[in-house]
């Protein structure tokens, strides 16, 4: 059991004590895109003189996460992002995000139908990479696999078109620290997500 799925068992535990109280808990499920540079480099994958550059990440991430409220401006929340395998340098890599935030609602802003949240917090990123040559996988760095903590900031604003069901857009901002596959550690994401709010009045 590696540290990830520690760091998941205990927040699981932590979340399963906390619905116990909490007043309202939302679920979403959407989808979305990450964005960061190149690095510029390019790489010698298979020793063959065939030069790879690293790319850009990009592309359609799937979103889960919800939030648990113990009143109506304060709560907790989870947000778990993954993308599909895409080439790098020659191979297939995977990234994944998540991120565990205290969440705020404010209450001013607040209408009947449209709460924006506001979430901080941290967590780790993963890019795993897909192999069947070993020799390949030591010419790319950071193969098979690198691990980075992150630190997130986030504003949503869950749309409600009925009472519990709602529509969720959302803009964050993850620092990612020393994400050498790519060429910076600011990773912006943008996504549209739809959910539904249990125990809400």
């Amino acid at each position: 059991m590696n540290f990830r799925h520690v760091a998941i068992l205990i927040v699981s535990a932590g979340v399963s004590a906390t619905v116990l109280h909490a007043q309202q808990v939302d679920l979403f499920l959407g989808i979305g895109t990450a964005r960061a540079s190149s690095n510029g480099q390019s790489i010698n994958t298979f020793g063959d003189g065939t030069l790879y550059d690293t790319p850009a990440l990009n592309g359609v991430f799937t979103d889960f996460g919800g939030a648990i409220f113990l009143n109506k401006q304060f709560g907790v929340g989870f947000t778990g992002s993954w993308r599909a395998a895409k080439d790098y340098a020659g191979l297939q890599y995977r990234p994944s995000f998540y991120v565990f935030d205290a969440v705020f609602q404010p209450g001013r802003l607040r209408a009947e139908r449209i709460v924006p949240d506001l979430r901080l917090g941290f967590g780790f990123a993963s890019i795993n990479f897909d192999y069947d040559d070993p020799t390949a996988c030591t010419q790319v760095p950071g193969c098979p696999a690198s691990h980075h903590v992150v630190g997130h900031g986030g504003l949503g604003v869950r749309l409600y078109v009925k009472k519990h069901l709602f529509f969720r857009p959302a803009v964050d901002v993850l620092y990612v620290h020393d994400l050498f596959p790519f060429g910076t550690n600011w990773v912006p994401k943008y996504s549209m997500g739809v959910g539904y709010s249990f125990g809400k009045e």
